[in-house]
C-alpha cells in the first residue's frame, strides 16, 4: 500500500445480508432498489435491501457471476459455465444469448456492461480453465482472456452478433462503462492493471493502460457516482505468485497440481477502490478480519457500497 494507494480509508460498520447459499460473486440493484445476485447451485436471487424477503427468481443450470439490468428491465448474467444469458425475473425463463464463438464454447463468462443500445460488452477470462480451476489460469499466466460485445438483432434481443474487442487478455474480469459511453475499463486481474478501451472518436479500438502494478488483484466493476468506477479487491499479491509468474511453465503447471492448501489463497480482507477514467484512484477502502472476505463484486446505491463475495454466504453492506 504505497503510492497511489498510501492513502488507505479504514471501513467501519459492515452489515450482512444473509442469502441462501454460496458465494454471491456479483449484486446488482434494481429500480426498485432491490439487491438481485447469483449463487453457486445456479439461482438467481432477489433481496430487499433490509434483508427482510428473499425471493428465487431464476436457476440458470450453471453458475452465475457478474449480473447487469438490462435497459428493457431483464436480466444480463454472465454464466461462467453457460455464456451469457437473458433472465426474466418476472416468469424465471433463462434464455441462451450467446455460448461461444468460432465453434468454441466460452471457458468463463465472467463479467459485463450494458449500453444504451442495448449492446453487452462482456468478459470471458480464459480459454483454458473454468471457473472451478481458475486458479490455474493465474498461475500459468495464460493471457487468453478476451472481452467480447454482443449486438441484439431481431425482437426481444434473443439472437444477436458478436465480436472480440480485445484478445490476450491476462485474466480479463470487470467491465465498466463512462457515462457518455466514448470508452470502457476492463481489469485484467492476472495483470493486475485496469485498461481502457476508446469506443468512440478518432482513437476508437485502441485501448491503453491506466493503471498496473497494483497491490491487488481487481475483479468485478461498476460505474458509481461522481465519475468513479468502483473496482472489487478479492486479495493481495501474492508473493508466491508473483515469485512463480517469471518461471518456466512447466514450474507454474507443478504447483497448480499441489493440494488447494498448498495454492495461493485470498487473504481476509474487505478491501474496495474507486479509479477515475485515467486511473488515478480517488477512493481506497479497506479492512482486515471484517467478518467478511473474498469481495468478488461491488455496486454503489443511495450512499452506500453492495459487496458481493466468492465465498461468503451474504451481501456486504458499508456505508459510504
Amino acid at each position: 500500500m504505497t503510492g497511489a494507494f498510501a492513502r488507505v480509508e479504514p471501513v467501519a460498520d459492515i452489515r450482512l445480508i444473509p442469502v441462501t447459499g454460496a458465494g454471491p460473486e456479483d449484486v446488482a440493484v434494481d429500480a426498485e432498489g432491490r439487491l438481485i445476485t447469483g449463487t453457486a447451485d445456479g439461482r438467481i436471487l432477489r433481496l430487499d435491501a433490509d434483508g427482510r424477503r428473499l425471493e428465487l427468481l431464476a436457476d440458470t443450470g450453471g453458475r452465475p457471476l457478474g449480473i447487469e439490468i438490462h435497459p428493457d428491465g431483464w436480466l444480463v448474467v454472465c454464466d461462467a459455465d453457460r455464456g451469457l444469458l437473458r433472465v426474466d425475473p418476472d416468469s424465471g425463463a433463462v434464455t441462451s444469448l450467446v455460448t461461444g464463438l468460432d465453434g468454441q464454447a466460452f471457458r468463463f463468462t465472467n463479467n459485463a456492461a450494458i449500453d444504451s443500445h442495448g449492446r453487452v460488452y462482456f468478459t470471458d477470462s480464459s480459454r483454458r480453465f473454468g471457473i472451478d480451476e481458475f486458479k490455474g489460469d493465474l498461475l500459468e499466466h495464460t493471457s487468453s482472456g478476451r472481452l467480447l460485445r454482443w449486438t441484439p438483432s431481431g425482437a426481444g434481443g434473443a439472437a444477436g452478433d458478436v465480436e472480440v474487442l480485445l484478445d490476450g487478455l491476462d485474466f480479463a474480469n470487470g467491465v465498466a462503462l463512462a457515462v457518455d459511453e466514448s470508452y470502457l475499463l476492463v481489469a485484467e486481474t492476472g495483470g493486475y492493471r485496469v485498461r481502457r478501451l476508446e469506443l468512440t472518436g478518432a482513437d476508437e479500438g485502441k485501448s491503453r493502460v491506466v493503471i498496473e502494478n497494483m497491490p491487488g488483484m481487481p475483479d468485478n466493476m461498476s460505474r458509481g457516482s461522481d465519475g468513479i468506477f468502483w473496482m472489487a479487491m478479492p486479495s493481495t499479491r501474492n508473493k508466491l505468485l508473483d515469485s512463480l509468474l517469471s518461471r518456466p511453465g512447466v514450474l507454474r503447471s507443478a504447483v497448480w497440481s499441489l493440494p488447494d492448501s498448498l495454492q495461493p489463497d485470498a487473504d481476509r480482507i474487505v478491501w474496495v477502490v474507486g479509479i477515475d477514467g485515467d486511473g488515478t484512484v480517488v477512493r481506497n477502502l479497506f479492512a482486515r478480519d471484517a467478518g467478511y472476505h473474498y469481495v468478488t463484486g461491488v455496486r454503489e446505491h443511495d450512499g452506500a457500497l453492495y459487496l458481493g463475495s466468492l465465498a461468503e454466504s451474504a451481501i456486504a453492506v458499508i456505508t459510504i
